[in-house]
């Protein structure tokens, strides 16, 4: 079976925006404002888009409500061509707790990391619909750490679930990693050194204490 490239996905489609002078709305979800820095940059030129911060999974508490004005500050600060719209979800941990039950001891990046993307999809494609945007997608295949494929895959059964077009994408390209560090320190923005939950953050504190050793 031949791969999927997304980014060629996606930029069929800018093309064809662009061409046919379209303008569609976009529901982002975003895990954190350096993840969406590049990405905000690159789609507001395409898409009136609106953040959707929804990410039950960050531990802890401090941690959350760091993230969640690191994102509002940058709305505030970047000079894009469509204003950028936010709303804030529901910071239910309990139900990414009940999710992940069993798979604690998962390695980042594995089972328990793909019910997580399932999750806040999830909410991003019933919250598209409900509010009638015409695409939805996320900030997360812009990290190296981030399996894009998978992240697509659910996105393109949640879409056909839920009746709601997924913006196929896989921000790595193009060098957007590279961009969202630039964009970082250019508006001085909290770079976390774990994805946001509590396995990952021990994981990331074992391997500094192996480091270390």
């Amino acid at each position: 079976m031949n791969k999927i490239n997304y980014q060629k996905e996606l930029d069929y489609l800018i093309e064809n925006l662009v061409k046919n002078e379209e303008v569609p709305t976009l529901l982002l979800h975003s895990c954190c404002a350096p993840c969406s820095s590049y990405v905000l940059e690159y789609l507001s030129q395409y898409f009136k888009i609106t953040i959707f911060f929804y990410n039950p999974n960050i531990y802890p508490m401090e941690e959350y409500t760091r993230r969640v004005a690191e994102q509002k500050g940058l709305i505030s600060e970047m000079k894009v061509k469509n204003e950028i719209r936010f709303i804030e979800g529901k910071y239910d941990t309990e139900s990414f707790y009940k999710l992940t039950k069993g798979l604690e001891e998962e390695k980042e990046g594995g089972v328990r990391c793909f019910n997580c993307y399932e999750l806040r999809l999830n909410e991003a494609a019933i919250m598209a619909k409900e509010k009638g945007y015409d695409y939805f997608t996320t900030t997360l295949s812009i990290s190296p750490h981030k399996n894009s494929a998978k992240l697509n895959e659910i996105g393109k059964s949640l879409s056909e679930e839920h009746d709601v077009k997924y913006l196929y994408s896989d921000f790595k390209k193009k060098e957007g990693y590279k961009r969202s560090i630039e964009l970082s320190k250019q508006y001085k923005l909290y770079r976390q050194d774990y994805c946001g939950c509590v396995f990952s953050k021990n994981e990331r504190m074992n391997d500094h204490n192996e480091k270390n050793k």
